[in-house]
């Protein structure tokens, strides 16, 4: 029986014979009140440090209802370093949040339990809410500065990117404090050797401890001891009832970019596919900034084989949709779309590291595009290659 679902005859009767409500399994008061700080902190920090930030030259509810309904395309003209890194250490910042506050899974650790790869599911989940707070809630980049209102920030990366390599980021975290940090710890006593070694080869860990007000070195393992292994089911034969993949792309007609890509089981060999992919065109012209998406689904095919080596064929189809923005003397600037159905065809070899993560090491596609071609950059029509990592799930 929970807390909240007590009615005040109840805790009457639970006080006169000295028991106590069970807590909740989120400490749902603690998590919004880091979450929010965390957001301040973020928010603060682009009001102090960017220009256009403090003077959107656009009235506040304007400038947030363009914001949202300019959205589109992939990249967003920030460097790498913020999609890539910086983004994705939001995304495991927030996720470490969730799971500092998630009573349920407290004492689990990185390895083969059932039990961690579910918590961190729900860490992942949680960052993809914060990651949309962020970028398009009502305290974020479209309410303070307007900012995807403006060219080039209206792309989507960020919405895909921050939880997704955030999750992979978070589990890197985890895997480096028990095979790495552990070990380096266990060799001295030197208390300032620990908190240096713990804090700093766990940041975004570091950063999130903080926001609970524990030193930055602190672990959740310290106060609640490790809970023993749950026992693992036997998986049924073939694929994964759920795949979720993190993908990295090159295109052949010079695009490269990230996704993310989904499967369902449908049969021991079969799965139904899906794809969302954004690459950021290369090689243009000084005075154009172009990006494109891809939208596909289809059914995918996984021989049984044995040993860690998977192969796969599949098959989809789906849309795509090119952007480029030129500009023109005096600031002007030219958008000019592009887009039509796609089909792509392909295989794939993934290498399973155990029941719940494997790595594609590399799939080979041909994509057709039926659409206009852009200055510069012609109809995708060519061969793209793809590699990432995978959760699956049902298997553990």
């Amino acid at each position: 029986m929970k807390y909240r679902q007590l009615c005040p005859v109840a805790l009457l009767a639970l006080a006169a014979f000295g028991a106590e409500p069970e807590p909740e399994p989120v400490r749902w008061k603690k998590l919004f009140q880091q979450s929010a700080t965390f957001l301040v902190i973020e928010n603060g920090f682009r009001y102090a440090t960017e220009e256009a930030t403090r003077h959107p030259h656009l009235p506040f509810f304007k400038g947030y209802v363009d914001s949202i309904t300019n959205l589109h395309g992939w990249t967003d003209g920030n460097p790498f370093l913020d999609n890539y890194i910086g983004h994705p250490m939001q995304g495991a910042v927030s996720g470490f949040i969730w799971l500092q506050n998630d009573r349920q899974f407290r004492n689990v650790q990185f390895g083969r339990d059932p039990e961690y790869w579910r918590s961190r599911l729900r860490a992942g989940a949680y960052a993809w809410v914060y990651s949309t707070a962020v970028e398009i809630g009502p305290f974020s980049e479209a309410s303070i500065g307007n900012i995807q209102a403006k060219w080039p920030e209206q792309g989507l990366v960020d919405h895909v990117i921050t939880p997704a390599i955030g999750m992979a980021w978070l589990i890197a975290e985890d895997a480096i404090d028990r095979f790495l940090i552990r070990r380096l710890v266990r060799r001295t006593n030197n208390r300032v050797y620990h908190a240096i070694i713990r804090g700093g080869l766990n940041p975004t860990r570091s950063f999130a401890n903080v926001l609970d007000h524990r030193w930055p070195w602190a672990r959740l393992a310290d106060e609640y001891p490790p809970a023993p292994v749950r026992r693992q089911t036997t998986p049924k034969p073939g694929v994964p009832p759920f795949e979720l993949a993190i993908q990295f792309q090159a295109l052949s007609s010079r695009c490269l970019g990230a996704g993310a890509a989904i499967a369902l089981r449908l049969h021991r060999q079969w799965q139904l596919a899906g794809e969302w992919n954004g690459c950021q065109m290369i090689r243009l012209p000084a005075n154009r900034h172009g990006d494109g998406m891809t939208f596909l689904a289809g059914p995918r095919w996984t021989p049984l084989v044995r040993g860690r080596l998977r192969p796969h064929l599949q098959l989809l189809a789906g849309g795509a949709k090119f952007t480029q923005d030129i500009y023109r003397p005096r600031n002007r600037i030219q958008e000019i779309d592009s887009a039509g159905w796609a089909v792509s065809a392909g295989a794939g070899l993934d290498l399973q590291l155990n029941r719940a993560i494997a790595v594609r090491l590399g799939g080979i596609e041909y994509i057709r595009a039926w659409m206009p071609g852009l200055p510069g950059f012609p109809a995708p029509r060519g061969f793209q290659f793809k590699t990432g990592v995978i959760l699956h799930t049902g298997t553990w």
